[in-house]
C-alpha cells in the first residue's frame, strides 16, 4: 500500500546526513523533523530566523512564540540560536544549506519546480522557495503522487508559475522515490505493494528502471 504522509517523512528523513543544515518546507516536508535518525546531528533551519529546531511539541506543551515559517509551533534545542530573517535568508542564498525538503504542486522531468501558486487563488507570499532551490546544495520534493482530482504532479512541462528551472534532484511520493538524472526520471524505490506500472500510470514523462 502506498506510504502514508509520516512514512513519507521517515523515508525523506533517511536522506538527511551528519553535519548536514536543513530547510523543511511548509505541508508534509514539516513532519521529516520527528524522523531524524539517531546518532546523527542536523540543524534545521526556517526562514523567520531559528536554527536548530526539535521535532514538533506534544499537545499542552506548545510555545506561541516558538513558530516555523509555516506559522507552527516547534521546539528549540540546547544549540538552538535565533537571529533576523535578513541573516537566514542570507545563510540560504550564501550556499549554507545542504538539503532543502520542499512541497510541490508540479514537478517536471527535468528537474523543473512550480510550489509557489496556482493562478487565481488567494497568494499570502511566495515564501524562500525561490531562494532556497538556488541556493541549497540539493533540493528534494516530498509530494503525494497525484493531484486530489487525480491529475498528473510529475509532468512533462509545468503549467503552473515556475519556482526554478531545473532545481530538483529528487522525489519522494506516496508511490516511490524518483531521482531526476540527465536521462530522464529514474525509479529508485517503491512503497510497499505499489507496482511499476501503478507508478508510470501516475507519471505524466516516462519512468525508467535502473
Amino acid at each position: 500500500m502506498p506510504w502514508t504522509r509520516e512514512d513519507m517523512a521517515q523515508r525523506a528523513a533517511a536522506e538527511l546526513k551528519d553535519g548536514f543544515y536543513v530547510n523543511l518546507g511548509i505541508g508534509i516536508p514539516t513532519l521529516v523533523s520527528n524522523y531524524i535518525p539517531e546518532g546523527i546531528d542536523v540543524q534545521l533551519q526556517s526562514e523567520n530566523g531559528m536554527l536548530g529546531m526539535g521535532p514538533f511539541p506534544y499537545e499542552g506543551d506548545e510555545d506561541p512564540d516558538l513558530i516555523n515559517a509555516g506559522k507552527q509551533t516547534v521546539t528549540e534545542l540546547p544549540t538552538s540560536s535565533y537571529f533576523s530573517s535578513a541573516d537566514s535568508f542570507a545563510m540560504i542564498r550564501g550556499g549554507h544549506i545542504d538539503l532543502a525538503v520542499l512541497g510541490a504542486m508540479q514537478v517536471a522531468e527535468n528537474g523543473d519546480l512550480a510550489n509557489w501558486m496556482i493562478p487565481g487563488k488567494m497568494v499570502k507570499g511566495m515564501g524562500g522557495a525561490m531562494d532556497l532551490v538556488h541556493g541549497a546544495k540539493k533540493v528534494i520534493v516530498l509530494m503525494e503522487h497525484v493531484a486530489r482530482d487525480g491529475s498528473f504532479k510529475i509532468v512533462d512541462e509545468c503549467s503552473l508559475p515556475y519556482t526554478g528551472k531545473g532545481v530538483v534532484q529528487r522525489i519522494i511520493t506516496d508511490l516511490c522515490v524518483l531521482d531526476i538524472t540527465a536521462g530522464g526520471l529514474v525509479l529508485v524505490e517503491l512503497a510497499p505493494g505499489v507496482t511499476e506500472d501503478e507508478v508510470r500510470a501516475k507519471t505524466q514523462p516516462p519512468v525508467k528502471v535502473r
